[in-house]
């Protein structure tokens, strides 16, 4: 990928489709449809935010790794 790639700005994308998610209304269902739709968009926004936390990193001359920290935040 090389030079047509950008990782912040990736990870920048998904961080606006987690807002996106955030902000996404509720179609007009019901019961166990309106519940799966609930749940598919909390794992989405869950899905993106990680993402959207990772920091980027290029080893051997062509792996992009992502490190998100998982633990929680420092009291």
């Amino acid at each position: 990928m090389g030079n047509s790639f950008n990782a912040d700005e990736m990870i920048a994308r998904f961080r606006e489709r987690a807002l996106a998610v955030k902000k996404r209304n509720l179609p007009p269902v019901g019961g166990d449809e309106r519940q799966m739709f609930i749940k598919q968009a909390e794992e989405d926004f869950r899905d993106f935010s990680m993402v959207s936390d990772a920091t980027a990193s290029w080893e051997d001359e062509g792996v992009l790794v992502l490190r998100i920290d998982l633990r929680p935040p420092s009291q």
